[in-house]
């Protein structure tokens, strides 16, 4: 995974303009409003999460399948390939890249299955209807529309990196991360470079813990006003929390949001 970002095709390929985002999610968003399309994304970044703790994976592994899921639909309509099959898809795909080791496609199921009643049963009420050729069809699929770039940038080894330079800090590290974790929930992945984002985490958790290391970040050769865009789309999502409960939301959204056609044979 080392190498240069800048010459990556994450770097090249990969970090979008906003606008061309916005204008490539307007067939989704003549049925959705912009706050409900966030809301479902937000649901399946959690089941990602959820199924590639399950499957015991590195944290690393779940968020470059989040990134793939964010790409995927960046360039496609929700219609296009149910989000719940195009989920485990991200995590089978994530784990051989991240060349963390093969996940057995009938352990990948059953974990699906289980992880859908147990844990989402308040969005689903039918089980996991897909099986392992349905996500192997839906793996080419998804090879194809990332024109095959899939080595993803994260931003936690530039944290590290940033820690070595501000002096380990248990806390400090501990809440950036995580919300490195909540940044995956938001767009800031496909819009900035990881180590901005790493950055603007950062600067969250200083805020959140009262730190002071302003002097510190006027030495980054930075673009801070990116970083503050980073910042706020984070905030943002805290926003969108306070006021969210997917328990009782996320059922209608789901019935709401655009379909493929037809639906797999059992």
């Amino acid at each position: 995974m080392a190498g240069n970002f800048w010459q990556s095709s994450h770097h090249q390929q990969w970090i979008l303009d906003k606008q061309d985002l916005i204008r490539e999610r307007q067939h989704d968003l003549k049925t959705l409003t912009e706050e409900e399309y966030q809301k479902i994304f937000m649901f399946f970044a959690n089941i990602i999460q959820v199924l590639g703790e399950q499957l015991k994976l590195r944290q690393q592994v779940i968020a470059t399948a989040t990134v793939y899921f964010k790409r995927f639909y960046a360039r496609n309509s929700l219609k296009c390939i149910d989000p719940l099959l195009l989920a485990p898809t991200c995590i089978l795909l994530s784990s051989k890249v991240e060349e963390f080791g093969v996940i057995s496609n009938s352990r990948l199921i059953t974990t699906c299955q289980t992880v859908i009643k147990n844990k989402f049963g308040y969005a689903y009420q039918q089980e996991f209807p897909y099986r392992t050729n349905h996500i192997l069809e839906c793996e080419f699929y998804l090879l194809e529309n990332l024109d095959c770039c899939l080595i993803v940038y994260q931003p936690y080894r530039p944290l590290l990196q940033l820690m070595q330079d501000i002096g380990q800090e248990e806390q400090l590290l501990t809440l950036t991360w995580r919300l490195i974790n909540d940044s995956l929930r938001t767009d800031v992945s496909l819009l900035y470079p990881p180590y901005q984002i790493a950055i603007g985490c950062l600067q969250i958790t200083c805020v959140i813990l009262q730190k002071e290391l302003k002097s510190w970040f006027a030495e980054l050769n930075v673009d801070m006003d990116k970083v503050q865009e980073i910042a706020r789309a984070i905030v943002n999502l805290f926003e969108l929390w306070k006021g969210y409960d997917e328990k009782k939301e996320i059922q209608a959204l789901l019935e709401k949001m655009p379909k493929p056609k037809p639906h797999p044979q059992r």
